[in-house]
């Protein structure tokens, strides 16, 4: 049993900040990938960032302007939001794929999600 705890969302003027954080905890042996999703109201959920290893992509709408990263020793992933927009307003989800006991497959989990408004 994996948990993915999201904190940090909020509301934000337009070209302001946040950073995202998610810790996932319970029964790990490694975690594979951990990345941001976001979905908006009446739009597909998609893919904001990535993380796997030490490899990062983004989404073409975000590159350059947010930042993943990852502590493994906290098992946690952040995600550094600048000059945010309007169009980022959405809650994020967090995600994770995660092997709990060595020789098995991966699993993966989700966040409940943290709401990001951000104002014009």
């Amino acid at each position: 049993q994996v948990q993915l705890v999201e904190s940090g969302g909020g509301l934000v003027q337009a070209g302001g900040s946040l950073r995202l954080s998610c810790a996932a905890s319970g029964i790990i042996f490694r975690i594979n990938a951990m990345d941001w999703y976001r979905q908006a109201p009446g739009r597909q959920r998609e893919l904001v960032a990535g993380i796997t290893g030490g490899s990062t992509n983004y989404a073409d709408s975000v590159k350059g302007r947010f930042t993943i990263s990852r502590d493994n020793a906290k098992k946690t992933v952040y995600l550094q939001m600048n000059s945010l927009k309007p169009e980022d307003t959405a809650v994020y989800y967090c995600y994770a794929d995660v092997i709990a006991f060595y020789g098995s497959s991966p699993s993966r989990y989700w966040g409940q999600g943290t709401q990001v408004t951000v104002s014009s």
